[in-house]
């Protein structure tokens, strides 16, 4: 069986969504630069993180998510989101997501700050 390593997000700017999702998500950072990875970097013609073309944000428990520069804009709906488990809509929103509809309770549908939808979905609550 298949076990899920990576999610990859396309995107214009991988440093910046790749702190975005770092922040929304709880226990993801962005994973650090050491100075190989950043001769390396510069070996290739990048200054440095802020333009590194495939930035990993990294976790111990769950799949990986990785942001790869692409050229072309998004311009339809995705295919595939992420639901998060959260009820605090505020917090995304202030680390730079839009709120896009609320088609049942519990349910929100944002963007990231590069337009790619995801769902808020709140917990039940416990009786």
């Amino acid at each position: 069986m298949a076990r899920l390593r990576d999610v990859v997000i396309d995107c214009h700017h991988p440093a910046s969504l790749a702190r975005f999702w770092a922040a929304a998500l709880d226990g993801y950072e962005v994973a650090p630069y050491d100075e190989d990875e950043l001769e390396r970097l510069r070996a290739l013609g990048f200054s440095g993180p802020e333009d590194d073309p495939s930035v990993l944000v990294e976790t111990t428990a769950g799949p990986r998510l990785f942001f790869n520069l692409v050229p072309e804009s998004k311009v339809v709906k995705n295919r595939m989101h992420l639901d998060l488990a959260d009820d605090d809509v505020e917090r995304l929103v202030a680390l730079g997501a839009k709120v896009l509809a609320s088609p049942e309770d519990g349910v929100v549908v944002l963007a990231d700050p590069e337009g790619n939808e995801f769902c808020l979905v709140t917990p039940p609550q416990s009786l």
